[in-house]
């Protein structure tokens, strides 16, 4: 044995072999965990290839700072070094195991609160195999213990520069590889699960800690004096509710569903005779159900999360990033927790993860009572596509859960089957697609029949468990599916060219709300996204003049019609600006002179009131009469029991 140390010490004479034998444990073991503990969801070579690589900068750069130190130092820093970076490893693998998530700095700082409870079941999930991940750490102890890694007190800082040179390199290298696999990573930072695959768990603490300074820094330097403005203009803008209207639903439960990617082209399209979405037509031609047909998308990088945000708090998105993602913390007056003091329990049906848009964090802050995620359903090869569960499985396995809900009830179900490339599996549906030279079009309208059928077997269910008569059905297109790279084949869809002001009609998107025993019928006014909300309030009896929210009730006599894009530009019942360009919105033809000027200076206005509250979270200096605070710490999204009937078990996998 002392032969066997006497050899290795001998072939790694000298402190450098012995450094990068010390990267070279930590990048495996690294890796390792990634493929032991971690379900990241590899789906190419590229991504294999960056799983593989990605732990490798964070080893150069961390360790290599312990280089540009001397003597004991060195030795000192080195083993802290390897010792923290383990430890973010083996905390976020225990908390992976219980929560399927990532830790970040908003979950650091809720230990403080819920330290005590989440203890037992820590020490629940530790096995004596973790030991594991610290072994390398443990080897370095005894390299240094017994002189073989003994820097000098004379050093050059040269071979630490080096070194952090190259974790450079190859992290810029695993960055430029990382967004040609996903275009806009870091800005449209759509779930912890895809930074870690691509960036590694350490590159993604580090992104996180600078998110959340960012967003801290602008909260911090607001103060209760930043509200008055923003207060000011929301009531000087503020549009009451048609007495025809108000309370019509009052008491009842409230279903929302995110119809993903559905424009409102759709609605009476026909493909070679045939209706895409015959019950959504139905539901337009009723005279039973509120349709609006003249709805702006008005997301913006977050997209479906964008969508959710807006509809639950009727304020605009961030002009770069999500919502979701770097404001997740602040304080809302969003409907879940309006309606909580009014009786209401709240819950969202997601046939995906819960991390995905980093909905288990922004809920709690939302004030939902309940997340049922993917953990719930029968997540199989042949019931999922794209982004999670088909929808007829998922309206079909969501009613067991739905019925379980105290009443009244506020809802949300967000669909995934009609997402982007639209791609269906066979059996699904028998719709044909359109004959253009682009797939992505073609599909789209095979995806959204099969929607358009997995919708009306939800209304059919609604009705065959009695929740249909007491419930306000409240359906939107999340955001356009067809963007403007698919002009070509939508040129030959609509049967004229795509001017850029024909593009931003494309992007309207349909919303529906129906409430029982209220005739409803087409309403056309120019609205946006932001403005469902206050009228969603309006029909339950809520008046929304005490709470700031930047729509206004579409039903409303005093309905403002000038609807910003998250972009700045604007669409009104007169004129429209789109790329910087005035268009008259009823012909679509060029405005020449200054038509524009003034409704762009009010839709800039209205788009920086709502990011006053965004970016400084105002609203945790103003509380609406009546209104009672949540604490978001009183919401834990983890799996429980529902009970199942021997009706409804089942159903998802027979469609």
């Amino acid at each position: 044995m002392k032969k066997l140390f006497s050899s290795i010490k001998d072939k790694m004479k000298g402190n450098l072999p012995l450094f990068f034998l010390v990267v070279i444990l930590f990048w495996l073991k690294t890796y390792a965990a990634y493929r032991i503990e971690f379900n990241l969801g590899i789906d190419n070579k590229m991504q294999e290839f960056l799983l593989f690589i990605n732990p490798l900068s964070s080893a150069l750069l961390f360790f290599g700072l312990a280089l540009l130190f001397k003597g004991k130092i060195q030795s000192t820093v080195l083993i802290l070094m390897n010792f923290l970076l383990s430890f973010v490893l083996y905390a976020n693998i225990a908390y992976y195991r219980f929560f399927n998530d990532f830790i970040t700095v908003p979950v650091v700082m809720q230990t403080k609160v819920n330290g005590a409870q989440l203890g037992e079941s820590a020490l629940s999930l530790m096995s004596p195999l973790d030991i594991f991940y610290f072994t390398d750490t443990i080897l370095l102890i005894l390299f240094v213990a017994k002189k073989w890694y003994n820097p000098g007190k004379l050093v050059s800082r040269k071979p630490g520069a080096v070194v952090i040179l190259a974790a450079v390199a190859t992290f810029m290298l695993n960055l430029g590889l990382a967004e040609k696999d996903r275009p806009e990573l870091l800005t449209r930072s759509f779930d912890r699960n895809y930074l870690v695959k691509y960036l590694g768990a350490y590159n993604f603490s580090v992104y996180d800690v600078i998110q959340n300074a960012r967003s801290a820094s602008q909260r911090a330097l607001a103060d209760s004096n930043d509200i008055t403005e923003v207060e000011n203009y929301i009531k000087a803008n503020y549009a009451a509710p048609n007495p025809e209207y108000f309370g019509k639903a009052k008491g009842m439960n409230v279903i929302y569903v995110s119809m993903e990617s559905l424009q409102t082209f759709m609605i009476d399209y026909q493909l070679n005779g045939q209706e895409v979405t015959p019950f959504l037509n139905s539901l337009a031609h009723d005279g039973k159900t509120f349709y609006f047909n003249n709805i702006i998308n008005q997301t913006g990088q977050g997209k479906t999360s964008d969508a959710e945000f807006i509809m639950d708090n009727s304020l605009y998105p961030m002009s770069q990033g999500a919502v979701y993602v770097n404001k997740a913390q602040n304080t809302y007056q969003a409907s879940p927790a309006i309606l909580k003091s009014r009786g209401y329990t709240s819950a969202v049906f997601h046939g995906n993860y819960k991390t995905f848009w980093n909905r288990n964090e922004m809920y709690r802050s939302l004030g939902y009572d309940e997340f049922f995620d993917a953990e719930y359903y029968n997540m199989t090869d042949e019931n999922t596509k794209n982004y999670g569960l088909k929808d007829k499985p998922f309206f079909a396995e969501s009613m067991p859960m739905l019925e379980s809900l105290p009443q009244p009830f506020y809802s949300k179900f967000i669909t995934l089957s009609n997402h982007f490339p639209f791609k269906m599996d066979e059996g699904d549906t028998d719709f044909p697609a359109a004959e253009t030279d682009d797939n992505v079009v073609n599909q789209y309208f095979q995806s959204a029949n099969y929607m358009d059928q997995a919708l009306e077997q939800f209304f059919n269910d609604l009705k065959t468990s009695g929740l249909y008569d007491n419930t306000v059905v409240v359906l939107y297109g999340d955001h356009y599916g067809i963007s403007e790279n698919h002009n070509k084949a939508m040129e030959e869809i609509i049967g004229k060219e795509i001017t850029p002001f024909d593009n931003a009609m494309l992007q309207r998107v349909p919303v529906f709300i129906h409430v029982p025993g209220v005739d409803g019928g087409l309403v056309n006014k120019v609205g946006g996204q932001v403005d469902v909300q206050p009228t969603l309030m309006h029909l339950l009896g809520i008046d929304t003049k005490d709470y700031l929210t930047v729509g206004s009730d579409l039903l409303s006599k005093n309905h403002r019609e000038v609807v910003p894009f998250r972009n700045g530009d604007f669409v009104s019942p007169e004129v429209s600006q789109i790329e910087e360009k005035c268009y008259s919105t009823e012909t679509g033809e060029l405005v020449e002179g200054a038509g524009c000027e003034s409704l762009a200076e009010k839709a800039r206005v209205e788009l920086q009131m709502s990011d006053e509250i965004v970016y400084k979270d105002l609203l945790r200096f103003y509380k609406p009469e009546g209104y009672e605070p949540i604490n978001r710490n009183d919401y834990q999204y983890i799996k429980k029991d529902i009970p199942f009937t021997e009706e409804r078990n089942g159903l998802g996998t027979q469609q």
